[in-house]
């Protein structure tokens, strides 16, 4: 990230890694429950749904988390939560912790970073995080659209069950489902997420309007929100709707693509977009300003020693 001093003692890539995976945690732990309504909303209108299950009709963000607190009890927000801390500990640690070693690998060590530059970086730790931490996201996805049956009992028990019922019922390959759009949605919102706040910043910081402290993490940060859900919100939709799909209920991420076009029209690649943003808003100043902080402590820590002589 820009804003380090020549003389400041820069970040390991190990105190990124681990920075950035706390940070994010954090920010699920807060937001959770307006990803959990966005979900709900993203999958609702979908033509075939689960036998026996209540048709709830959701409407907007608060709404939503009205609905599912009256009718399935406030512990239905956190749904997935464990596979969630899990995705964002092994996943965020990626993306966003190695997006600083990956813009050096690509610029070969120097300290000038061009837009394709960051963009190249964003799409690589994208992909990577995708390619490692999959399952997680599957699960996360499924807790959070599953309601309540008939019978008062539920698609999956916990977050171990969730697992061993996907790899038993679907395959290995299940824990995978919807790899590739999730790969093109993460290569989207690592390259808006992080470019756009790597440049937010450097601009704020060049022009003197703040300095690099709170208020400039934080008004970074709300762009970066802001301009990632616009962009990504089409792809996140359709991730959404194909990994909680029911097996062979779609053929293909570009088949679930067409189908909601056909049934639903345009609009519906936008449902859940006022969640959307409120988390990825809420999500990105939260996780930006406490990854910000994690390493201004270890750097002051640092510094400090190094004064020591220790």
């Amino acid at each position: 990230m820009v804003g380090m001093k020549p003389k400041d003692v820069v970040p390991s890539a190990a105190v990124k890694f681990f920075g950035a995976g706390t940070a994010a945690c954090i920010a699920d732990l807060i937001t959770f429950p307006l990803d959990t309504a966005k979900v709900r909303l993203q999958i609702q209108g979908e033509s075939q749904k689960v036998e026996g299950a209540n048709t709830m009709k959701y409407r907007g963000v608060f709404g939503t988390i009205t609905t599912m607190w009256r009718t399935e009890g406030p512990r239905s927000l956190y749904s997935g939560l464990v596979a969630g801390l899990q995705r964002q500990m092994s996943f965020a640690s990626i993306r966003i912790g190695l997006y600083d070693s990956m813009k050096q690998f690509y610029t070969r060590g120097t300290e000038s970073a061009g837009i394709v530059t960051r963009l190249m970086a964003g799409c690589t730790t994208g992909a990577m995080a995708v390619a490692l931490a999959q399952p997680t996201d599957v699960v996360k996805v499924r807790f959070q659209a599953q309601v309540r049956l008939a019978d008062g009992g539920r698609r999956y028990n916990s977050t171990l069950n969730a697992y061993k019922t996907i790899a038993r019922d679907e395959g290995v390959r299940g824990l995978w489902k919807g790899c590739m759009p999730n790969i093109t949605r993460n290569a989207i919102v690592n390259c808006a997420e992080l470019v756009t706040y790597d440049l937010i910043k450097e601009l704020i910081l060049n022009y003197g309007l703040m300095t690099d402290n709170l208020p400039c993490h934080f008004t970074a940060a709300f762009g970066a929100g802001f301009c990632t859900t616009v962009v990504a919100s089409p792809v996140d939709v359709v991730k959404t709707r194909f990994m909680n799909s029911a097996d062979g209920q779609y053929r293909s991420a570009i088949n679930c693509t067409l189908t909601m076009m056909r049934n639903e029209g345009p609009t519906a690649f936008y449902k859940g977009f006022m969640p959307s943003f409120l988390r990825l808003g809420s999500w990105n100043i939260v996780m930006f300003v406490t990854y910000e902080q994690i390493k201004r402590g270890i750097l002051t820590s640092t510094n400090q020693n190094h004064g020591l002589g220790v």
